[in-house]
């Protein structure tokens, strides 16, 4: 018995099915000497560990950056990377900053011009007033 295999293959959404996460690694970097540091030497002691238990899907790298303001940065599945200095702010801030890298998808920030954007066209298609029923007067 054979089987046969469908002609068109589905395209993946997202969201659909299974969810996908779309950062894959987060890199913080460091100097243990610098006092802009401060708080994410605080954060790296005390909160790291809550952080990569409660997230396992995402790698974590520690890095020293020696002489330089601490950052974090955030690898994506599309290949694209963000960046967020992290400079004297607290390790509550820190903790909302990665979670803002964790849940953001990676693409650019564009403007959007349309209220809505979809994949499927209009069902009704475009509005005409020759085709209503009624006489529009003013």
């Amino acid at each position: 018995m054979s089987v046969k295999v469908a002609a068109g293959a589905t395209r993946g959404r997202n969201g659909i099915g299974n969810f996908l996460l779309q950062c894959k690694s987060i890199e913080l970097a460091y100097c243990d000497w610098a006092g802009s540091s401060r708080g994410m030497n605080d954060f790296l002691l005390n909160r790291l560990r809550t952080f990569a238990t409660a997230n396992p899907q995402i790698d974590l790298i520690v890095r020293k950056r020696p002489h330089r303001h601490p950052i974090l940065r955030g690898h994506y599945v599309n290949g694209r990377e963000k960046v967020i200095c992290v400079r004297n702010l607290s390790a509550d801030e820190i903790n909302g900053k990665l979670n803002i890298l964790r849940d953001s998808s990676g693409k650019k920030l564009v403007r959007t011009t349309r209220p809505v954007t979809s994949i499927n066209e209009s069902v009704r298609g475009i509005w005409s007033p020759f085709v209503s029923e009624s006489a529009h007067t003013v």
